[in-house]
């Protein structure tokens, strides 16, 4: 009964929440006001409100109670790998940070290796980046990249904050891209302390291939980790 009980007070308090009856910002009432109200022991209130926290809805402040988070940046996000991302968040006008965290060789996996054409026995890199907006981690931007393409990227991968302008200086002007995947996951223990979010926060998946418009090859696939928490998109396509 209690399950059912935590339930009930979870759904109203994300519904109080979406239909914002609570402002951004604001303090939420104590776990003893929730008790009386809802008439239940403060241990249902103090589990429900664990989920809404561990959901990215509330923070905690110690000794000070427990807050709604401040309202989502809405950000415009496209799913094509026709314009870097780096590009996309400039012209937007965002404040756009970028680290590398990452540049290693990654085990043999059948569907990105039969993406990259590379063969069974070739070497496929992973170049990881960090994205942040006005100091706020956004999303983790992972590059696919076939070492017969490219052979030096395994000591170029980890200096890259942007592919697009590596491949530039290779040569390479005009991009198109293949195809565009979303889904939906979440973080990893990695994941969360690289995105400042909790474990029931879930992450939007894109996943594309970034293509030389101009001979047909495939230059990267990618997947980007975006955080659904603190952010809204405009998938709106132009």
């Amino acid at each position: 009964m209690s399950e059912d009980k935590e339930t009930l007070i979870l759904d109203d308090l994300m519904q109080k929440i979406t239909s914002k009856a609570f402002k951004s910002g604001e303090k939420l009432p104590s776990e003893n006001e929730l008790a009386e109200k809802y008439g239940v022991p403060r241990m249902t209130v103090r589990n429900a409100l664990l989920k809404l926290e561990e959901r990215g809805y509330i923070y905690s402040k110690q000794g000070k109670g427990r807050y709604l988070k401040e309202e989502s940046l809405q950000i415009q996000l496209h799913l094509t790998a026709k314009t870097s991302f780096t590009e996309k968040m400039k012209q937007a006008g965002y404040n756009l940070e970028t680290r590398n965290i990452n540049c290693e060789k990654i085990g043999f996996d059948a569907r990105i290796y039969r993406i990259l054409n590379a063969p069974e026995n070739g070497t496929v890199y992973k170049i990881s980046r960090l994205r942040l907006l006005d100091d706020e981690p956004i999303a983790i931007h992972s590059s696919y990249v076939n070492e017969a393409m490219f052979p030096d990227i395994g000591e170029d991968g980890r200096q890259i904050g942007s592919m697009f302008a590596y491949y530039r200086k290779l040569g390479y002007t005009e991009f198109a891209s293949r195809k565009s995947l979303l889904s939906i996951t979440f973080p990893s223990s990695k994941e969360q302390q690289l995105l400042s979010c909790k474990s029931l926060v879930p992450l939007i998946v894109v996943e594309s291939d970034c293509v030389d418009a101009k001979e047909g090859n495939i230059l990267e696939h990618t997947k980007i980790l975006y955080r659904s928490d603190k952010f809204k998109y405009d998938i709106t396509m132009d």
